[in-house]
């Protein structure tokens, strides 16, 4: 089997101890991107403050400045379309490599796939299993080289390390707590966060954790804990629309966002919180017409899962599976999706969609790493950005006949004065 990455090998020590090298990025959840054409903007100045020595960065409203980069107006590639190519059914994770190639994550087919740089030819790195190289549910892909990844695999329980295209090493992860691995700390730790949970609970939120893991030694320090999952109101079997509190690593930190608050928080790997960003914004509502779409996709995938189902059988299952979605309706939907971080440090919010985050999510807005708000950010129709590197973006994109296929455009910058002009600070 061709390996799909560089030969050049890979000494695991670095791997396990992480020491600061050039070549190996810290901050490695980098997902970013593009814009419209008009980046003019009559925005406020925000109000700039410390409290106890964490930065406050306030705005008065929602900026609604545009942001100064974009995609390419043509994809460098497609793949998944086209004669020859791999079938996707659902790309979830996915992460750019130095030399331009790409590792994607398929939840559906449960298979990691390896793209050349031109994204032509690829490869199953990994498949469904149990075994050394398999994957059973990726959360994460994180470069840590030229031709070096690292797969976190929730459902197994471990992280694994390929080194041109074959197994180097696997360690273990903590298995209590539903913890993701959600990047590398500044130090080289592990930061995890949770991430699943039981959905029935007393508590208003029921509490998440931020924690620190050391690879190398196997310790495992609670940082601090956040708002992750709200109580399912009553009357209701789930809650269809629900807000979240979510955990991203932007620059070797946490980042966290509760999706029913316009505000973001900075904290270290060793607990200290370093800047909050707020600005104001009034959720939208649910409405019916917002349920049209999932209700027949819905109805769809009935049909398509079980074939043998009368036209009545598929209308009253759909009835039962949307009856909590219409229930819903009138209340007041999450501010943004879920939270995304770059290479640079920039903190991505995509808009929320109640048909789930694998819909359509642009616009993006997308803050600078001092708080500085950049500007929302377009893309085309259906994509959802998997990762940014080196001036790509890594995407996969579902178009109206449900094909899904990885994309890669090209980075555009459109240069435009910015910089943090503070307001008098309350």
């Amino acid at each position: 089997m061709r390996k799909p990455f560089d030969s050049v090998g890979s000494d695991f020590a670095s791997f396990v101890s992480l020491p600061p090298r050039p070549h190996l990025p810290l901050a490695l959840l980098a997902l970013l991107i593009a814009c419209g054409p008009d980046s003019t903007t009559t925005d406020t100045a925000p109000h700039i403050g410390d409290s106890l020595g964490i930065r406050i960065v306030s705005y008065d409203d929602t900026p609604t400045r545009t942001a100064p980069f974009q995609l390419g107006t043509r994809p460098r590639y497609r793949h998944g379309a086209n004669p020859g190519d791999y079938a996707f059914q659902g790309a979830s994770v996915g992460r750019l490599l130095p030399d331009g190639s790409a590792v994607v994550y398929d939840m559906w087919n449960g298979e990691l796939i390896a793209f050349s740089p031109d994204g032509v030819t690829h490869e199953v790195l990994a498949a469904e299993g149990d075994g050394p190289g398999d994957v059973r549910y990726v959360s994460g892909v994180f470069a840590l080289g030229r031709d070096s990844i690292m797969v976190a695999d929730t459902n197994l329980g471990r992280v694994t390390l390929f080194v041109g295209g074959s197994v180097a090493r696997t360690i273990s992860l903590p298995r209590s707590g539903g913890l993701a691995v959600k990047g590398i700390g500044s130090s080289g730790a592990l930061l995890l966060a949770t991430s699943s949970g039981p959905p029935r609970f007393e508590e208003e939120w029921r509490p998440g954790h931020m924690v620190r893991f050391e690879m190398a030694t196997g310790a495992l320090d609670t940082v601090a804990t956040f708002d992750f999952m709200p109580r399912i109101p009553q009357g209701l079997q789930w809650n269809p629309i629900r807000a979240l509190g979510e955990v991203a690593v932007a620059d070797g930190s946490f980042v966290r966002t509760r999706s029913d608050r316009a505000e973001v928080t900075w904290r270290l790997p060793d607990a200290t919180v370093t800047q909050i960003v707020r600005w104001q914004a009034e959720p939208a509502l649910l409405t019916e017409e917002a349920l049209g779409h999932i209700e027949t996709e819905e109805r769809m995938e009935l049909r398509m899962h079980n074939p043998g189902l009368s036209d009545t059988q598929i209308l009253e299952r759909n009835r039962r599976n949307m009856a909590a979605y219409y229930a819903s309706v009138g209340r007041p939907m999450p501010l943004f999706g879920s939270l995304l971080a770059d290479d640079e440090g920039r903190v991505w919010l995509p808009s929320y969609n109640p048909g789930g985050e694998f819909h359509s999510v642009p616009p993006y807005m997308v803050i600078a790493p001092d708080g500085e708000w950049l500007g929302l950010v377009q893309a085309p129709p259906g994509f959802r950005i998997l990762d940014v590197s080196s001036g790509l973006v890594l995407g996969a994109e579902v178009d109206e006949m449900d094909v899904v296929t990885v994309v890669l455009y090209e980075l555009i910058d459109e240069p435009r004065v910015t910089g943090l002009s503070a307001a008098p600070c309350d």
